[in-house]
């Protein structure tokens, strides 16, 4: 392997390592959402109902951040031999979390679950080839 080769796999891990933050930090957040959502839904109040909208936002903003990591991923990937780019798409989708209502909250909750689904995939994935960058140096 040359230097050129090493340098752009250690690109490509650094920019696997920053998704990987962003996505374990979302889905942080949606843990917490979920979590507020359960109270939530079995009579939680205002207050329950805005921790719960509060930390989705948070899970928002920082699978915004997560999507454009992932696309930097990508684009390093495909400087690495042997790799093409990963569908950002496929990784993780966005869900409007604005809802309110005993049935909208219930709702809500899917969406966290979906979303948080959504996140255990894309963290898997990005690992997968992390691993495999890795074993190349």
């Amino acid at each position: 392997m040359n230097n050129m080769e090493e340098k752009e796999i250690r690109e490509a891990i650094y920019a696997a390592d920053n998704a990987l933050a962003h996505l374990d930090s979302a889905k942080t957040y949606l843990n917490k959402a979920s979590n507020w959502g359960i109270i939530d839904i079995f009579g939680g109040g205002l207050f329950t109902n805005l921790m719960k909208h509060e930390r989705m936002g948070e899970a928002e903003r920082e699978i915004q951040e997560a999507k454009y990591a992932l696309q930097k991923f990508s684009r390093e990937l495909q400087d690495v031999t042997g790799y093409s780019s990963i569908h950002i798409d496929e990784l993780i989708t966005f869900a409007d979390f604005i809802f309110d209502g005993l049935l909208m909250d219930i709702i809500a909750q899917s969406k966290i679950s979906e979303a948080k689904s959504q996140c255990d995939e894309a963290i898997h994935k990005v690992s997968v080839i992390k691993a495999e960058l890795q074993s190349k140096l």
